[in-house]
């Protein structure tokens, strides 16, 4: 006898508040395909640090699902992006994951475009051919004080909220005077639920990340969401006196829990991540008069988290590449004048981090392994530990029930 699959609509629906997700959500290729039409092809994506694309020419290449995306600086010194895909045939166009050109060009017949888009050679086409109507295509974009963020569909979602409440605290830490010190990308096998969820507690930092625990809190606030946005006393004074100091603090959660800001405070006696707890680069990012301040700690799913300290700042990436695959990739920055060897150790500066992205891996692909198992049964969130991650869940698992069309109704998952 067969018996159906439940359909995602059933899923959501059995969802209880506070668990684990079902198996199919972190094993099922019809979910995923879900979540790349309903969240990754719709939402804004966090993309590069715009000091990445240090002069006119200079181009990234973006894969997310079915979508390749060029993200370039043109030569009036503005960031767009464009489909990867020519306007003659669909070849792609850039090839590789950087570079540096002069204009877009086709291998495969040459058709040249401008850094801005346009059309200006395709050879032998006919007195009829209108070059103008054969520009690559836009994607949107967005630059948030030196971040920057695209859009896969042509109605995005308002920006605007997000930027508001972002751009005080980011600020601060000046990210257009910024350089790439150094970027790091891993493949972790896992579904890309899974990294955020491990992301989103340090209920395993103690016995998983010894590097990080000498500098980041274990104190579950930090990572963690409160049912009614009250802090701690303790957590306020820390707030308040960074705040005296003109640098903006206070936790913020908002767009319907997709993006989250606060500045929290590390370790006592740290003062940035390294093993010691010292700074890591004596020439400091931005304008954060107290070296304690702590790390503004950002969010916004489902792309990004990130940590701006007073001496250097880092952004991670996570993008789902099949249902159990993501490639998060971190990029550290430091002032765009900053010496590696007199200003930082490049060693002292990515250690910490390193280490503690493979150690999630392990952890990830550890967790993925034992999802696969027919005995797996989801179990109950720690409501002290883990409420970051009942945060994301219920973030998710609202906005795939908001966007779910009809077309999607009876969608058979399989378990």
């Amino acid at each position: 006898m067969t018996v159906s699959s439940p359909s995602i609509q059933e899923l959501l629906a059995r969802r209880v508040p506070g668990y684990a997700l079902e198996q199919p959500f972190y094993t099922s290729s019809e979910v995923y395909e879900l979540d790349l039409q309903h969240i990754f092809y719709r939402e804004w994506l966090y993309a590069i640090p715009a000091c990445q694309l240090t002069k006119s020419g200079s181009y990234v290449t973006m894969h997310v699902g079915a979508y390749e995306v060029i993200i370039v600086r043109a030569r009036d010194g503005e960031i767009r992006a464009f489909h990867n895909s020519c306007r003659h045939r669909g070849s792609l166009i850039c090839k590789a994951r950087e570079g540096q050109v002069a204009k877009l060009v086709c291998p495969y017949h040459q058709w040249t475009y401008e850094l801005d888009g346009k059309l200006i050679w395709a050879n032998d086409m006919g007195p009829d051919f209108d070059a103008s109507k054969h520009g690559l295509k836009p994607v949107n974009l967005r630059n948030i004080e030196g971040l920057i963020y695209i859009c896969l569909s042509d109605t995005p979602p308002d920006f605007e909220p997000f930027a508001e409440l972002a751009r005080p605290y980011l600020e601060v830490h000046d990210l257009n005077n910024a350089k790439v010190a150094h970027t790091s990308t891993i493949v972790e096998k896992g579904n890309w639920k899974l990294v955020w969820e491990n992301n989103r507690e340090c209920y395993h930092c103690s016995s998983n990340h010894p590097a990080l625990c000498r500098s980041f809190s274990l104190d579950p606030e930090v990572a963690g969401v409160s049912a009614d946005g009250s802090v701690s006393a303790t957590l306020q004074v820390h707030f308040d006196r960074c705040e005296a100091s003109g640098v903006p603090a206070r936790f913020r959660l908002a767009g319907g829990g997709q993006f989250r800001l606060a500045r929290m405070p590390l370790q006592e006696r740290a003062v940035s991540y390294t093993l010691d707890g010292k700074a890591a680069v004596r020439r400091n990012l931005g304008r954060v008069a107290l070296p304690d301040a702590g790390s503004l700690l950002m969010f916004h799913y489902p792309s990004t988290w990130n940590h701006f300290l007073p001496d250097h700042s880092l952004t991670f990436r996570a993008t789902p590449i099949s249902p159990t695959e993501t490639e998060v990739t971190t990029t550290w920055l430091v002032h765009k004048d900053a010496v590696d060897g007199v200003d930082y150790d490049l060693k002292r500066l990515t250690e910490v981090w390193i280490a503690t992205n493979d150690e999630d891996r392990e952890i990830i692909e550890t967790n993925q392994r034992g999802i696969f198992s027919p005995a797996y049964v989801p179990g109950p969130y720690s409501p002290g530990q883990e409420s970051g991650v009942s945060q994301f869940v219920d973030w998710y698992a609202t906005r795939l029930e908001r966007s779910l069309t009809p077309a999607a109704n009876g969608c058979g998952v399989k378990e």
